[in-house]
């Protein structure tokens, strides 16, 4: 992975076992273009597969998180299910890992649905964010239409994405959009420390209860409790539980660092 590419519109950066994609297009607000979709899509494919990364961070430059796409861009790549901002908004669920968004400003379009992914959202308190979908004359993507409702309820929901009139962090957050809203100075140091510790965590077990939060479709109680029991069965199994509970008995710290 490239680092610390400042004059790339997309730049990456990795601090131990965390990968940090930065938005750096301050000029256009970090407005999404086809080539930016493919940079972050990439990114997302990289990290899933290497066993030395542990999370992956999302987050803008200057003012902006996202402005969303760079509409005379998005026009002109002929928008359709094999465009690359469909490919990305593919990748986002299906990434095993978690993904934390540091939404350091202004959040529009994608720049709201694709927080809908994440497992962590933090907002500076300077964050705004809107749906625009509907008054551009389109409907929601990123299966926003389904998941948006879910997590905030139908009625709000529908203020959200067919009035799309901009809202706040506070808002954010009393929706479920947001787990926490923080001054913009502290935002970057909150987001370093809860990777650090999610990185600190088993992956194998993060990464098996992830996937058994994000398979909810059409699941019962009993269902989900033999999904867990099956998945559970085959973690006690493991290094890592061994070394969990060995930490436990012995009064220590475990260390999960030689776990991929």
């Amino acid at each position: 992975m490239s680092t610390d590419l400042v004059n790339e519109p997309v730049v990456l950066s990795r601090d131990g076992a965390v990968v940090t994609v930065r938005l750096n297009r301050p000029d256009k607000k970090n407005a999404l273009t086809q080539a930016m979709y493919e940079a972050m899509t990439e990114a997302l494919a990289q990290a899933d597969r290497s066993p030395d990364v542990r999370v992956l961070v999302i987050t803008g430059t200057a003012d902006s998180f996202t402005a969303g796409n760079d509409l005379k861009d998005f026009l002109a790549a002929k928008p359709g299910e094999e465009s690359a901002a469909f490919r990305f908004v593919r990748a986002l669920p299906a990434f095993s890992k978690p993904l934390v968004a540091a939404v350091n400003g202004l959040a529009v379009g994608v720049g709201t649905t694709m927080l809908l992914h994440c497992d962590f959202v933090y907002a500076a308190d300077t964050a705004r964010f809107q749906l625009p979908f509907v008054s551009l004359g389109i409907v929601p993507e990123a299966a926003s239409s389904l998941l948006l409702p879910r997590l905030a309820g139908h009625q709000a929901a529908a203020e959200l994405l067919l009035l799309g009139d901009f809202f706040d962090a506070e808002k954010a957050r009393g929706l479920g959009i947001v787990n926490a809203v923080v001054p913009a100075t502290a935002l970057e140091e909150t987001v370093r420390a809860v990777a650090g510790r999610l990185a600190a965590k088993p992956p194998g077990a993060v990464r098996a209860t992830k996937a058994l939060m994000k398979s909810t479709a059409s699941v019962t109680t009993l269902e989900r409790m033999g999904e867990e029991g099956k998945v559970f069965e085959e973690r006690l199994h493991t290094p890592e539980a061994r070394e969990a509970m060995a930490a436990v008995l012995e009064r220590r710290p475990p260390d999960f660092s030689k776990f991929g």
